[in-house]
């Protein structure tokens, strides 16, 4: 074998062997689709940037998508804004960034996610995100399952990892469903 082999050539082309090539899945399934799958709506600003609007007084959601055992969830945030510290409950998620600049705080670990940055995490894991920055940011999360809680945190239940309490969404606004939660 002489240097100039590359691994195509030692391998062969995958694609002539069609019978090892695995089907696409029509929903995601596994934490590497649901990250992918944020990537893909996050690279089509079509689908979602006519959809974003800003609120001085709250954050402004919408829920993009749904799926079986997932959804989508389009959020805005103005400067200043941020989410309180929480978890998501049974929920495994991913926050990608669209636009502008987030920082989220877990423990006494805080990290900036600008644009194109993606975190995810497993059910109980406990953060906050925080529009610190000057500018509107606009961020992307999607859920697994779907989200049925967000336990609230005080700073000393976040260290002793103890819930406080639960947001319900009908406690939140009353424009979405009683099973829905407000994303964050």
């Amino acid at each position: 074998m002489n240097s100039s082999d590359s691994d195509l050539q030692i391998a062969g082309d995958i694609l002539a062997v069609q019978h090892l090539l695995q089907p696409a899945r029509e929903h995601p399934a596994t934490v590497a689709e649901f990250a992918g799958l944020a990537r893909s709506i996050a690279a089509d600003r079509a689908q979602w940037e006519h959809l974003v609007s800003y609120d001085a007084t709250s954050r402004w959601y919408h829920r993009l998508r749904t799926g079986p055992g997932y959804e989508v969830w389009l959020l805005s945030w103005v400067p200043g804004q941020g989410s309180g510290m929480h978890d998501h409950g049974h929920s495994s998620g991913v926050l990608t960034v669209l636009d502008g600049e987030l920082t989220e705080r877990a423990g006494r670990v805080q990290r900036a996610l600008g644009a194109g940055s993606q975190r995810v995490f497993a059910p109980g894991y406990v953060h906050e995100v925080v529009n610190d920055a000057l500018e509107p940011a606009v961020s992307l999360h999607v859920y697994f399952p779907g989200l049925t809680e967000m336990p609230m945190h005080s700073e000393q239940s976040e260290q002793s990892e103890q819930s406080v309490y639960a947001v319900r969404a009908a406690q939140c606004s009353p424009a979405v469903q009683s099973q829905d939660v407000v994303p964050a």
